[in-house]
């Protein structure tokens, strides 16, 4: 016996490659959004309560030894005002250590403030910084740089720290904070919380007593709203694999009942002949199963080219000013497609079951007759 169901086959598949692209949608935007906020404001950032900070306090090799720890940075923040030819724009400088001390002026630009002020590579950029009085660089562009989150309260433009230092009046140990950058596989909030808990401790007990506490808060707490949209997507995503897998295992039970029905001859005979109920509905979940797995295999394989495609030309674009991208991101984990697969597998199973005891209500007597 072979199952000829083309519909349900076909919902299995659609089901699928629709589950396999959500969790991949969801994942581009968790990885992307999170990893972009990394280097924006770091993992984990470090602040005195009355700048500046020391670059180098005496508990640094403490928070270098932390778990999880990729670097340690020092950095400075100052808001500014670029002056283009016809407009303005606010943004956020960010002065970070550069290897090449000649290039004291060389800045890195978002690419959307590159359009918005029509600057390119090379162009000088007039900056204003207000305070308690106006200073004002004329900087170098030296990078235009595509940030995976676009908004306008996120233009954050990369100076020399020795610059920022310069322009605060501060010496070389002079910053605005530590940021902490964690390695792969350590972005999760639970891990963000608590080492920006442990960082906060080592600085409170090892701290000098001519150095200051710095308060210690993660991207977490500094950015709450950005995880509590990607909580919401994936809740979206739960209620899709959900759905998905409701609509596959009943597309399968109608395909299975319509084969119960064309088969109610065998499985008389295969009763008269002695065979367990248990045994015949155990050979139609096996037909099912391997169904269902055809199913999986064609929605997986499709899902993973259409993702591979738009992780390679962007085709779908979206408005960052609603998603913080402009376009849809998509990145798969191999953990995260076996479990949604393995799941939404065992779930069509178990709903399978239910039209396999049919098989105990065929009575020989009269279903051997009809044949």
């Amino acid at each position: 016996m072979r199952f000829q169901g083309r519909l349900p086959l076909a919902a299995i598949a659609i089901s699928y490659l629709v589950m396999i692209l959500a969790v991949a949608i969801s994942g581009g935007f968790r990885s992307h959004i999170r990893a972009a906020l990394s280097d924006m404001a770091g993992d984990v950032r470090l602040t005195p309560y009355a700048e500046p900070a020391s670059a180098h306090p005496s508990y640094l090799g403490k928070l270098d030894s932390l778990p999880g720890v990729a670097a340690v940075t020092p950095v400075i923040y100052r808001a500014g005002i670029v002056k283009g030819e016809k407009d303005i724009q606010g943004v956020l400088v960010k002065g970070v250590p550069q290897a090449d001390s000649s290039k004291l002026l060389a800045v890195r630009i978002p690419a959307r403030l590159a359009r918005r002020l029509s600057l390119a590579e090379g162009d000088a950029m007039l900056t204003y910084f207000v305070g308690e009085k106006v200073q004002a660089r004329r900087f170098v562009v030296a990078e235009v740089y595509e940030s995976a989150v676009e908004a306008d309260d996120r233009l954050v433009v990369y100076a020399p720290l020795a610059t920022m230092q310069r322009l605060s009046g501060w010496d070389a140990d002079g910053v605005s904070a530590l940021e902490i950058r964690v390695r792969d596989g350590w972005r999760t909030e639970r891990r963000l919380r608590e080492l920006a808990q442990a960082a906060g401790t080592v600085s409170m007990l090892w701290a000098r007593e001519d150095e200051q506490v710095l308060r210690a808060a993660s991207v977490v707490e500094l950015y709450p709203q950005m995880f509590d949209w990607l909580t919401l997507i994936d809740f979206n995503v739960l209620a899709i694999l959900l759905l998905m897998t409701l609509v596959a295992g009943f597309n399968m039970i109608s395909g299975l009942l319509i084969l119960l029905f064309r088969q109610v001859s065998m499985i008389g005979t295969l009763k008269a002949l002695g065979m367990e109920d248990r045994a015949i509905a155990r050979v139609f979940l096996r037909i099912s199963a391997r169904a269902v797995f055809w199913g999986m295999a064609l929605g997986n394989a499709v899902a993973l080219l259409c993702c591979a495609a738009q992780h390679l030309t962007h085709l779908v674009k979206l408005n960052p000013e609603n998603y913080f991208v402009s376009y849809v991101p998509v990145d798969i984990s191999l953990l995260s497609l076996l479990l949604a697969d393995a799941v939404s597998f065992l779930v069509i199973l178990a709903l399978v079951t239910l039209p396999c005891l049919f098989v105990a209500r065929v009575d020989p007597a009269t279903s051997v007759k009809v044949r």
